[in-house]
């Protein structure tokens, strides 16, 4: 595909831009070289390579699942305003 001028105004009207016409040219080149890559990359052939979702095939590094810090709702409870079944009551904002 081949970008000209109309190409570049839809996009910048889809885009809601302000395109300057003293750009336009620029702009025409710009949007002509990434469809150029685009293109050199869909014709490299790819049969027989597996996708991946990473390319370091990265694993995320988990932490064991233990508490490590001590139970102190009793004392965050002592000094809320108002508590019941260890749930924080707060007035009421929204009718």
């Amino acid at each position: 595909m081949k970008v000209d001028a109309t190409v570049v105004r839809l996009v910048a009207d889809l885009a809601q831009l302000h395109l300057d016409p003293a750009d336009l040219e620029e702009q025409i080149n710009s949007m002509n070289r990434i469809l150029g890559l685009v293109e050199s990359m869909n014709a490299v052939n790819t049969d027989g390579v597996q996708p991946m979702a990473n390319p370091l095939d990265a694993t995320q590094r988990l932490r064991e699942d233990v508490v490590t810090e001590t139970d102190q709702s009793e004392q965050f409870q002592s000094i809320a305003p108002e508590t019941e079944d260890r749930l924080y009551l707060v007035p009421r904002y929204v009718e």
